[in-house]
């Protein structure tokens, strides 16, 4: 809902109890009318990932203010549709971001507010141990404050529902409305924090989680008792790029006998401003410089990299000619999934099934189709993943794997959400398995590829931010909405999937079917010859994401193939961008 930015603006100028930080940021933004409109002008969206945003003064900003606003709604939401919620409480982690401890310390004073218990762990957490807590304490929900892998001067609070999963559709739905009717965000009540203590409304979580976690994390290995108690000889650089990930995942590789692990020392710091790199996400290979660096000097078999947050994975592997390099989240995901599923006797598990998205590669389901196991597809977020594994109780079917080509994976339903501590160990047993057979994971991904075609996959974004860029993304959907493709690079679309009505149309025929997914923001093309093309804004970056996968018999014909497909749509948008 529009709203009347200037007066919010004055408002908070003349509150006399605000917060002194903010108070002087507020000053320097007079200075700057767009700057004080783009963060007065809307409230921060709260959607299925929770809110996320730049800090700073703002209905629009990441700030105790904005903070405590969705914390009240989700206390309302809490008390209204969560049985014993009060006595059940909240389990609150936070990262290594700016404002991260005192966002989680704030979001527990407003849950006292109501009586309702919060249980803030003393440091830093991986977001997968927040999902792990809320299950291990049967929480009513949970609060995790994180931007992932977002530039320094973001951060965000993510919830997760009484499952451990980041909460869905209907869920975000509910906890809006009770945001909405919360109103102004300057005065939201709050307790104080040492009477809390007092209460024991707010319990300070230590090592008992982590412990618990950790021989979950052990129970999933796929090595048997002889292996486990050897040491293996598998070198492993790991770096945590200035996050959670550190303590976990060294105990982890400790208690798998994984003694050649070094971690990159300069990433090991919990640095917010994430110093050494040009952005903390183990997707982009600039992340991996310093760790291919300390690879080069001590030989390494692999390296592998968390994002600030520790539930996406990124690893690096050498080829032949000795260079590192760095995997998609399609190749570690299918590498990870033929792994498990070669390693578990099928026969005792009943309905296996894997799950991916609509935007992983089509190689996951070739690889769990020759194991007879059966893919289940959801749109795109791990919330989706865990909807379905939380499902399975009921339903008889068993969760082997799921996973997402934006280096999200789960390998055991202990969390409910992408784990990259689970994955660290499940890369390095994986290519532990391999060496001791004397082969490379490349030659491991390359006999998948043999068997069942060269897959590749390519994904592009558009930055487009502030108002008008968000308005630019919902006109260039729109767009492709109206006037879907016939063709992109000569190969000719055969299906439109259109997730907004829920229809996926054949161009030959005419006829259109039900998609069975929640409806969202989204267009996916299916072609001629194996490949497909897709669009949807990001949930929680400023960004227009294309996706792109194809299937060829050889490296060389997928590559170029993929190459084209890339160049038209490129072009394609900046046709849609031109109008």
């Amino acid at each position: 809902m529009a709203k009347n930015w200037e007066q919010t603006f004055e408002k908070w100028l003349a509150f006399e109890n605000l917060d002194s930080n903010l108070q002087a940021e507020l000053k320097d933004l007079k200075n700057d009318p767009k700057e004080t409109e783009d963060a007065f002008y809307q409230e921060l969206t709260f959607g299925t990932g929770g809110i996320r945003g730049v800090l700073g003064p703002g209905t629009n900003r990441m700030n105790i203010y904005t903070v405590r606003k969705a914390v009240n709604g989700l206390a309302n939401y809490l008390l209204e549709h969560v049985v014993n919620a009060k006595q059940r409480g909240v389990a609150i982690a936070y990262d290594s971001r700016y404002m991260s401890q005192e966002f989680a310390v704030e979001a527990a004073k407003v849950l006292g507010a109501y009586g309702i218990r919060a249980s803030v762990f003393t440091s830093i957490r991986p977001t997968p141990v927040l999902s792990y807590a809320v299950r291990y304490l049967n929480a009513a929900a949970g609060i995790m404050i994180t931007a992932s892998h977002n530039p320094p001067q973001y951060n965000g609070l993510k919830v997760y529902n009484e499952q451990g999963g980041q909460i869905l559709l209907e869920e975000a739905e509910q906890i809006t409305a009770a945001i909405q009717a919360t109103g102004d965000e300057l005065q939201v009540p709050v307790r104080d924090k040492k009477e809390l203590e007092d209460e024991l409304l707010l319990y300070w979580l230590g090592e008992e989680v982590d412990r618990s976690y950790l021989e979950n994390l052990f129970g999933m290995t796929k090595m048997d008792e002889e292996e486990l108690e050897r040491e293996k000889d598998l070198k492993i650089i790991y770096t945590p790029l200035h996050g959670t990930g550190t303590d976990l995942v060294a105990r982890g590789f400790k208690q798998l006998n994984f003694p050649n692990v070094t971690i990159v020392e300069e990433q090991a710091v919990a640095d917010p401003e994430f110093s050494t790199v040009e952005s903390p996400n183990p997707e982009e290979h600039q992340a991996f410089k310093l760790a291919i660096q300390y690879g080069e000097k001590e030989n390494a078999d692999i390296l592998l990299a968390t994002d600030p947050d520790a539930d996406r994975l990124g690893a690096a592997v050498k080829n032949k000619a000795g260079e590192y390099v760095v995997l998609t989240g399609n190749q570690l995901g299918s590498l990870l999934l033929d792994y498990i599923l070669s390693h578990s006797n099928l026969n005792v598990y009943r309905n296996a099934r894997m799950i991916k998205t609509v935007v992983t590669t089509e190689l996951g389901r070739a690889i769990a189709d020759s194991y007879g196991v059966e893919t289940i597809e959801t749109l795109t977020g791990f919330k989706y993943i865990a909807e379905k594994i939380a499902g399975f109780d009921s339903t008889g079917e068993t969760f082997m794997f799921g996973y997402e080509e934006s280096y999200g994976y789960l390998a055991s339903g202990f969390t409910r959400d992408k784990d990259a501590v689970q994955a660290a160990m499940l890369t390095a047993e994986m290519a532990h398995y391999w060496k001791s057979q004397g082969k490379s994971v490349l030659d491991a991904l390359h006999s998948l590829y043999e068997k069942h075609g060269y897959y590749l996959e390519g994904l592009n974004s558009l930055t487009l931010e502030g108002k008008e860029g968000s308005e630019q993304i919902a006109k260039i959907m729109e767009e492709i909405r109206q006037r879907p493709m016939e063709e992109v690079a000569g190969i000719c679309v055969e299906k439109v999937e259109n997730y907004l009505t829920s229809e996926r149309t054949e161009i030959a025929t005419g006829t259109t079917e039900t998609i069975n997914l929640p409806q969202e923001n989204m267009m996916k093309f299916i072609l001629e010859e194996d490949a497909w093309v897709c669009f949807r804004p990001s949930g929680t970056e400023p960004k227009l994401k294309y996706y792109y996968g194809v299937r060829d018999k050889s490296e060389e014909a997928s590559t170029k193939k993929l190459e084209t497909i890339q160049i038209a749509l490129d072009e394609i948008l900046a046709e849609i961008i031109k109008k």
